[in-house]
């Protein structure tokens, strides 16, 4: 598909387009975007929870009905867009839920359907801005993850691989358009003080006694910490934009002491497998001498 896009240099203020906006991080990323003077596309799959957010902007704001399980509401969000904006200069993948169960407890169709949220639904976002940012030379496309995609926790074992899928996508992408001007930025949260917990992840009503010290506690644990967790949206957002605007943007941005922590165990467990089983790893090599 073809857009027509404002390569004009004088464009001061980036143009965000940015989905999941009527609770969460993506509403108030909208907000604070907004209230720094940037243009922005809000998108969400009922406008009506996002009205509030453009009232009296709308010279800078634009709200869209989006779904990102399907493809045709995608391609008018980004021909709306355009429309009224010339380019789109940050996309923000937010659109994403939940699911609480552990593996064997999970049910095919609740996992099914978020991974057309979470994987899916993120991907066919970046494949039908990307033909704009090449075009403009300029981009960068921010995937809202976890770091649930960088850690594996009990309890969550497939929404953890919904987000290291989005992590290894988001990896390799940006290996694909850095020459093309375009950066990506995977943000990484810990717990936020969002609605993930609440009405936006569903359980498995499917309950194994077996696994309840495990992965019975941990969504125990999360649950109860709902609305409580020490991470502030607010900041998140300011600290998204920071991101965004820096010169050497990060590729992996944490969110949260939490996020912090984990990243951190896990480094440390990394280098513990790789370092002790480094004789075996070498070995599985073929001899040199057999190649020759």
């Amino acid at each position: 598909m073809c857009y027509m896009v404002n390569t004009k240099k004088t464009l001061m203020k980036k143009v965000w387009l940015i989905t999941g906006c009527s609770t969460g991080f993506g509403r108030e990323l909208a907000t604070f975007v907004l209230a720094q003077g940037y243009q922005a596309a809000i998108a969400a799959r009922n406008t009506d929870d996002i009205k509030d957010i453009i009232e009296g902007k709308e010279d800078n704001a634009l709200a869209l009905k989006l779904d990102v399980t399907k493809p045709e509401q995608i391609k008018e969000a980004i021909i709306a867009t355009m429309e009224k904006f010339g380019r789109i200069d940050v996309l923000v993948n937010n659109a994403g839920i939940g699911y609480f169960g552990a593996i064997e407890e999970s049910e095919d169709d609740a996992v099914r359907n978020m991974f057309e949220i979470n994987v899916f639904g993120l991907a066919k976002m970046i494949q039908q801005v990307l033909p704009v940012m090449r075009s403009q030379k300029s981009g960068h496309i921010v995937n809202i993850a976890s770091i649930g995609g960088l850690v594996g926790f009990p309890g969550v074992g497939f929404y953890n691989a919904t987000k290291f899928a989005v992590d290894g996508l988001s990896e390799s992408l940006s290996k694909e358009v850095a020459p093309l001007g375009i950066k990506v930025t995977i943000v990484a949260p810990s717990g936020f003080r969002t609605d993930w917990a609440g009405r936006s992840a569903n359980n498995s009503p499917i309950v194994i006694d077996d696994y309840a010290k495990t992965a019975g506690k941990n969504k125990e644990d999360i649950r109860g910490y709902s609305g409580n967790q020490p991470g502030d949206p607010k900041r998140a957002a300011q600290a998204i934009v920071k991101a965004v605007e820096a010169a050497n943007s990060p590729l992996r941005l944490l969110l949260g002491v939490g996020a912090l922590k984990g990243a951190r165990a896990k480094i440390g467990q990394l280098i513990k497998d790789i370092d002790t089983w480094e004789e075996t790893t070498v070995w599985a090599d073929a001899p040199k001498e057999s190649m020759a």
